[in-house]
């Protein structure tokens, strides 16, 4: 991670950061302290009886595991996450906005070459959408 992001994001969370499963891609979702705990209010409003609900609170309060940044900038993932997101020897940690996807390298090339090609299709992106990437 350059350096730049790395100090934001140690000044924005003190070097605490949750990581968890995406529930939808095969990564995992880091997230720093203040934006996690933003999603785990979310979550604590959601009506427990709907089943949906309750399986999303499952999987990803569930597999959420707190990190600390050691002075380097880096962390360690536990083996089980890694499993999952499939982390070996190559990683990349994509910026979301609040948060990060941190996928096998292989595993985001191909969704985002899939993702690139979609988006070149007539009609695939709104005006809404369009406006932003011009």
């Amino acid at each position: 991670m350059p350096s730049r992001y790395r100090d934001e994001l140690v000044v924005r969370c003190g070097g605490q950061l949750i990581v968890t499963i995406d529930a939808v891609d095969p990564c995992l979702c880091v997230y720093p302290l203040p934006e996690w705990e933003l999603i785990e209010n979310k979550l604590r409003e959601l009506a427990s009886f709907r089943e949906e609900n309750r399986r999303l609170q499952r999987l990803l309060i569930g597999n959420a595991v707190d990190l600390e940044l050691d002075a380097s900038g880096r962390f360690l993932v536990p083996p089980r996450l890694r499993e999952y997101a499939k982390l070996d020897k190559r990683a990349m940690l994509v910026g979301q906005l609040n948060k990060f996807q941190l996928w096998d390298e292989d595993a985001w090339n191909a969704v985002a070459e899939a993702d690139l090609a979609a988006i070149k299709e007539p009609g695939a992106l709104s005006d809404e959408l369009r406006d932003l990437i011009l």
